[in-house]
């Protein structure tokens, strides 16, 4: 088992369940819908996106697909870091997307009556992306919406690609 999933009944495929891909980023715990995930593979180089926001690191060549690579430490408002990391390569609204994450932890079947409602408000960008969170041994698990996390930053990016 891994740190920040404990607590969570994993293994056991409830009736009302949601599988979701665990990871770290800045220290902290996150999460997203396992069934949008298609790969996940340690870091690549990207083709920087000039005039582009801050959050997209760059495109990421995958099999002949331009896919935005979005480094999920500036999207969320930490501080950005060396390094490729990991990308969690994922389909939202039909697009594909790469989340750069710092570390890949677990996956996990999470009771859907386990989920909660943040009752905390996280401020900026964090906020606007968490869909609810888990309680676990060594603290919470933040499930994140993928349409949020990608909201903004990709017609940006192509927009300002066309340009």
């Amino acid at each position: 088992m891994t740190r920040g999933t404990e607590n969570i009944d994993v293994g056991k495929p409830a009736a009302e369940a949601r599988r979701l891909c665990t990871f770290v980023v800045a220290g902290r715990a996150f999460a997203v819908d396992a069934n949008a995930v298609q790969e996940v593979f340690r870091g690549t180089v990207t083709t920087p996106v000039p005039r582009g926001p801050a959050a997209i690191r760059g495109l990421l060549n995958l099999r002949g697909r331009i896919v935005p690579a979005i480094d999920m430490r500036r999207r969320m408002g930490f501080e950005p870091i060396a390094g490729e990391g990991i990308h969690v390569v994922l389909t939202a609204s039909g697009e594909t997307h790469s989340l750069i994450v710092d570390a890949i932890t677990d996956v996990i079947d999470v009771p859907v009556a386990a989920i909660e409602t943040s009752t905390i408000g996280a401020e900026g960008a964090v906020g606007e992306c968490i869909e609810g969170v888990v309680a676990a041994r060594d603290g919470l698990v933040h499930l994140l919406g993928i349409e949020a996390i990608v909201a903004g930053l990709v017609e940006t990016t192509v927009e300002r690609k066309m340009r």
